[in-house]
Protein backbone atom coordinates (compact mmCIF):
# COMPACT_ATOMS: atom_id res chain seq x y z
CA UNK A 1 0.00 0.00 0.00
CA UNK A 2 1.09 3.76 -0.42
CA UNK A 3 -0.18 6.45 1.04
CA UNK A 4 -1.51 9.91 -0.40
CA UNK A 5 -2.54 12.44 1.41
CA UNK A 6 -6.46 14.53 1.07
CA UNK A 7 -5.37 18.03 2.35
CA UNK A 8 -7.46 21.10 3.77
CA UNK A 9 -5.76 23.99 2.38
CA UNK A 10 -7.11 26.37 4.69
CA UNK A 11 -6.21 24.72 7.86
CA UNK A 12 -2.82 23.59 6.36
CA UNK A 13 -4.15 20.13 7.87
CA UNK A 14 -4.19 16.61 6.21
CA UNK A 15 -7.90 15.10 6.80
CA UNK A 16 -7.12 11.94 5.23
CA UNK A 17 -4.67 9.72 3.68
CA UNK A 18 -5.72 7.68 0.99
CA UNK A 19 -4.77 3.82 0.79
CA UNK A 20 -3.51 2.93 -2.65
CA UNK A 21 -2.63 -0.53 -3.74
CA UNK A 22 0.52 -1.06 -5.90
CA UNK A 23 2.04 -4.17 -6.86
CA UNK A 24 5.13 -6.08 -5.63
CA UNK A 25 7.62 -3.44 -7.73
CA UNK A 26 5.37 -0.29 -7.05
CA UNK A 27 3.17 -1.29 -10.23
CA UNK A 28 -0.07 1.02 -10.10
CA UNK A 29 -3.36 0.06 -9.10
CA UNK A 30 -4.41 -0.56 -12.65
CA UNK A 31 -1.53 -3.19 -13.38
CA UNK A 32 -2.81 -4.68 -9.94
CA UNK A 33 -6.84 -4.30 -10.48
CA UNK A 34 -6.27 -6.17 -14.12
CA UNK A 35 -5.40 -9.50 -12.15
CA UNK A 36 -8.61 -9.16 -10.23
CA UNK A 37 -11.13 -11.68 -11.08
CA UNK A 38 -14.43 -12.74 -9.98
CA UNK A 39 -12.44 -15.96 -8.30
CA UNK A 40 -9.93 -13.48 -6.65
CA UNK A 41 -11.91 -10.35 -5.94
CA UNK A 42 -13.46 -11.24 -2.59
CA UNK A 43 -10.03 -11.76 -1.11
CA UNK A 44 -8.36 -9.24 -2.97
CA UNK A 45 -11.11 -6.56 -1.48
CA UNK A 46 -10.38 -8.06 2.50
CA UNK A 47 -6.70 -8.39 2.02
CA UNK A 48 -6.80 -4.59 0.97
CA UNK A 49 -8.84 -3.24 3.68
CA UNK A 50 -6.75 -5.32 6.16
CA UNK A 51 -3.26 -4.33 5.15
CA UNK A 52 -4.18 -0.41 4.76
CA UNK A 53 -5.46 -0.84 8.40
CA UNK A 54 -2.53 -3.05 9.10
CA UNK A 55 -0.21 -0.27 7.77
CA UNK A 56 -1.73 2.55 9.01
CA UNK A 57 -1.99 1.40 12.62
CA UNK A 58 1.79 0.96 12.23
CA UNK A 59 2.23 4.32 10.93
CA UNK A 60 0.37 5.60 13.66
CA UNK A 61 -2.07 7.78 11.50
CA UNK A 62 -4.49 8.01 13.65
CA UNK A 63 -2.50 10.53 16.20
CA UNK A 64 -2.23 12.61 13.42
CA UNK A 65 -6.34 13.30 13.70
CA UNK A 66 -6.33 12.44 9.82
CA UNK A 67 -8.96 9.58 8.48
CA UNK A 68 -8.10 6.69 6.67
CA UNK A 69 -9.67 6.62 3.05
CA UNK A 70 -9.89 3.10 1.86
CA UNK A 71 -10.91 1.54 -1.61
CA UNK A 72 -13.56 -0.96 -1.93
CA UNK A 73 -15.01 -2.80 -4.61
CA UNK A 74 -18.67 -3.42 -4.31
CA UNK A 75 -18.95 -6.43 -6.19
CA UNK A 76 -16.90 -7.97 -4.13
CA UNK A 77 -19.52 -7.45 -1.00
CA UNK A 78 -21.91 -10.27 -1.21
CA UNK A 79 -22.93 -8.88 2.60
CA UNK A 80 -22.43 -5.80 4.02
CA UNK A 81 -22.43 -6.98 7.77
CA UNK A 82 -20.51 -10.10 6.71
CA UNK A 83 -17.52 -8.98 4.91
CA UNK A 84 -16.89 -5.93 7.44
CA UNK A 85 -15.66 -8.88 9.57
CA UNK A 86 -12.15 -8.73 8.49
CA UNK A 87 -12.03 -4.69 8.35
CA UNK A 88 -13.35 -4.69 12.02
CA UNK A 89 -10.84 -7.66 12.97
CA UNK A 90 -7.71 -5.86 12.08
CA UNK A 91 -8.96 -2.61 13.59
CA UNK A 92 -9.35 -4.78 16.77
CA UNK A 93 -5.94 -6.03 16.61
CA UNK A 94 -4.15 -3.30 15.75
CA UNK A 95 -6.11 -0.55 17.83
CA UNK A 96 -7.29 1.98 15.14
CA UNK A 97 -10.32 3.65 15.47
CA UNK A 98 -13.21 2.56 13.29
CA UNK A 99 -14.81 6.26 13.74
CA UNK A 100 -11.64 7.70 11.66
CA UNK A 101 -11.96 5.01 8.50
CA UNK A 102 -13.70 6.04 5.02
CA UNK A 103 -14.71 3.59 2.87
CA UNK A 104 -14.35 5.05 -0.64
CA UNK A 105 -16.76 3.55 -3.41
CA UNK A 106 -15.50 4.30 -6.90
CA UNK A 107 -17.73 4.86 -9.51
CA UNK A 108 -15.57 3.43 -12.36
CA UNK A 109 -16.95 -0.33 -12.01
CA UNK A 110 -20.38 -1.26 -13.06
CA UNK A 111 -22.65 -2.23 -10.66
CA UNK A 112 -26.08 -3.06 -9.26
CA UNK A 113 -27.35 0.69 -7.94
CA UNK A 114 -29.14 -0.99 -4.89
CA UNK A 115 -26.35 -3.04 -4.02
CA UNK A 116 -24.29 -0.39 -4.05
CA UNK A 117 -26.87 1.76 -1.61
CA UNK A 118 -27.24 -1.18 0.51
CA UNK A 119 -23.21 -1.38 1.62
CA UNK A 120 -23.76 2.42 2.11
CA UNK A 121 -26.26 2.33 4.27
CA UNK A 122 -24.99 -0.24 6.09
CA UNK A 123 -21.28 1.32 6.82
CA UNK A 124 -22.92 4.63 7.47
CA UNK A 125 -24.93 2.84 10.42
CA UNK A 126 -22.09 1.15 11.69
CA UNK A 127 -20.05 4.45 12.41
CA UNK A 128 -17.76 4.44 8.82
CA UNK A 129 -17.55 8.00 6.57
CA UNK A 130 -18.96 7.08 3.45
CA UNK A 131 -17.60 8.99 -0.03
CA UNK A 132 -18.08 8.10 -4.12
CA UNK A 133 -14.83 8.58 -5.50
CA UNK A 134 -14.24 9.80 -9.69
CA UNK A 135 -17.87 11.33 -10.09
CA UNK A 136 -18.27 12.56 -12.89
CA UNK A 137 -16.67 9.78 -14.83
CA UNK A 138 -18.41 6.48 -13.92
CA UNK A 139 -21.52 5.06 -13.65
CA UNK A 140 -23.59 6.19 -10.73
CA UNK A 141 -23.39 9.66 -10.92
CA UNK A 142 -26.12 11.90 -10.34
CA UNK A 143 -28.76 9.10 -9.78
CA UNK A 144 -27.19 7.87 -6.64
CA UNK A 145 -26.96 10.97 -4.98
CA UNK A 146 -30.79 11.37 -5.16
CA UNK A 147 -30.95 8.31 -2.74
CA UNK A 148 -28.29 8.57 -0.68
CA UNK A 149 -25.73 11.29 0.32
CA UNK A 150 -22.72 10.52 1.41
CA UNK A 151 -19.88 12.13 3.48
CA UNK A 152 -17.51 13.09 0.98
CA UNK A 153 -17.92 13.12 -2.94
CA UNK A 154 -14.37 13.05 -4.84
CA UNK A 155 -14.68 15.15 -8.39
CA UNK A 156 -13.05 13.01 -10.99
CA UNK A 157 -9.66 14.48 -11.89
CA UNK A 158 -10.33 14.69 -15.65
CA UNK A 159 -12.61 17.19 -14.55
CA UNK A 160 -9.70 19.36 -12.75
CA UNK A 161 -7.21 19.24 -15.24
CA UNK A 162 -6.22 22.61 -16.82
CA UNK A 163 -9.30 23.96 -15.26
CA UNK A 164 -7.45 27.35 -14.43
CA UNK A 165 -7.34 27.28 -18.76
CA UNK A 166 -11.26 26.07 -19.45
CA UNK A 167 -13.92 28.04 -18.94
CA UNK A 168 -16.73 25.00 -19.56
CA UNK A 169 -15.11 22.85 -16.91
CA UNK A 170 -15.01 25.73 -14.60
CA UNK A 171 -18.71 26.14 -14.73
CA UNK A 172 -19.37 22.23 -14.36
CA UNK A 173 -16.96 22.55 -11.51
CA UNK A 174 -18.76 25.33 -10.00
CA UNK A 175 -22.09 24.29 -10.45
CA UNK A 176 -21.41 20.68 -8.89
CA UNK A 177 -19.38 22.42 -5.54
CA UNK A 178 -22.81 24.31 -5.20
CA UNK A 179 -24.61 21.30 -5.68
CA UNK A 180 -22.87 19.34 -3.45
CA UNK A 181 -22.64 22.23 -0.57
CA UNK A 182 -26.52 22.53 -0.77
CA UNK A 183 -26.70 18.30 -0.23
CA UNK A 184 -24.89 18.57 2.87
CA UNK A 185 -21.57 16.37 1.08
CA UNK A 186 -17.92 17.61 1.48
CA UNK A 187 -16.50 17.96 -1.66
CA UNK A 188 -13.04 17.18 -2.48
CA UNK A 189 -10.89 17.82 -5.69
CA UNK A 190 -8.08 15.15 -6.77
CA UNK A 191 -5.83 15.20 -9.75
CA UNK A 192 -3.91 18.71 -8.57
CA UNK A 193 -1.26 18.68 -10.57
CA UNK A 194 -0.48 22.49 -11.06
CA UNK A 195 -0.44 25.81 -8.92
CA UNK A 196 -3.05 27.44 -11.67
CA UNK A 197 -5.09 24.35 -10.95
CA UNK A 198 -4.86 25.08 -7.60
CA UNK A 199 -5.49 28.79 -7.48
CA UNK A 200 -8.68 28.24 -9.70
CA UNK A 201 -10.30 25.51 -7.21
CA UNK A 202 -9.16 28.10 -4.42
CA UNK A 203 -11.36 31.11 -6.42
CA UNK A 204 -14.07 28.57 -6.60
CA UNK A 205 -14.10 27.84 -2.42
CA UNK A 206 -12.31 24.62 -2.64
CA UNK A 207 -10.71 23.58 0.64
CA UNK A 208 -10.52 19.64 0.27
CA UNK A 209 -7.50 18.87 -2.31
CA UNK A 210 -5.62 15.71 -3.30
CA UNK A 211 -2.67 15.41 -6.33
CA UNK A 212 0.33 15.72 -6.89
CA UNK A 213 1.46 19.21 -6.47
CA UNK A 214 0.48 18.76 -2.97
CA UNK A 215 2.09 15.20 -2.41
CA UNK A 216 2.69 12.08 -4.44
CA UNK A 217 2.27 8.47 -2.73
CA UNK A 218 4.74 6.68 -0.47
CA UNK A 219 4.99 3.57 0.04
CA UNK A 220 4.34 2.30 3.16
CA UNK A 221 4.86 6.14 4.50
CA UNK A 222 3.18 9.43 5.12
CA UNK A 223 4.33 11.88 2.80
CA UNK A 224 5.19 15.15 3.76
CA UNK A 225 2.96 17.93 1.87
CA UNK A 226 4.58 20.59 -0.08
CA UNK A 227 2.42 23.66 0.97
CA UNK A 228 4.86 26.18 -0.52
CA UNK A 229 4.40 24.69 -3.63
CA UNK A 230 0.63 25.64 -3.56
CA UNK A 231 0.97 28.79 -1.13
CA UNK A 232 3.52 31.22 -1.90
CA UNK A 233 5.09 32.27 1.27
CA UNK A 234 3.76 28.94 3.43
CA UNK A 235 5.91 25.78 4.28
CA UNK A 236 4.90 23.67 6.81
CA UNK A 237 5.10 19.74 7.62
CA UNK A 238 1.90 18.37 7.83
Amino acid sequence: MAFQPIVDVDRQTVFAYEALVRGRDNQGAGAVLAQVSSGNRYAFDQLCRKTAITLAASLDLASTGAFLSINFLPNAVYEPRACIRVTLEAAMQTGFPLDHIIFEFTEAEQVDAQHVLNILRAYRAMGFKTAIDDFGAGFAGLGLLTRFQPDIVKLDMDLIRDIDKDPVKRTIVRNTLSMLRDLGIDPVCEGIETVGEHDALRDLGVSLMQGYLLAKPEIEAMPVVAWARATPGVARRA
